[in-house]
């Protein structure tokens, strides 16, 4: 089944599967939409707002909320677009990022580190 998601300010809309992320719906599209973390979760720069559809979409989980908590545009409405399936039409705004705060990403610099530590 097929679902519409409109992104602001871009005021593009794009068709979707059921069940796609925020983030693969604007890949797609070719709609800017950062993910330093390559939608591992890891960061915030895929911080996106639901201004309608929020109950199109999943769950928030405890991950995704945890996550949420270290972003500067935070809204009431937040979501990571990582994280978040679409079931239905949403429309999404992408904030204006401050590019001299880089919220969630001191996490990314030794990412994956650990693996590398012998136990």
């Amino acid at each position: 089944m097929k679902h519409k998601v409109t992104f602001l300010p871009q005021n593009a809309t794009v068709e979707v599967e059921s069940g796609e992320t925020i983030l693969e719906a604007a890949l797609t599209a070719d709609i800017e939409l950062e993910h330093n973390c390559g939608g591992n979760c890891c960061c915030t720069t895929c911080h996106v707002i639901v201004r309608e559809g929020e109950a199109h979409l999943s769950a928030l989980e405890e991950e995704e909320t945890d996550r949420l908590e270290e972003c500067a545009e935070l809204a009431a409405t937040s979501r990571l677009g990582c994280q978040v399936k679409i079931r239905g039409d949403v429309m999404i705004e992408i904030p204006e990022r401050d590019p001299f705060r880089l919220d969630g990403l001191d996490e990314l610099e030794n990412f994956g580190e650990e693996l590398l530590r012998p136990d």
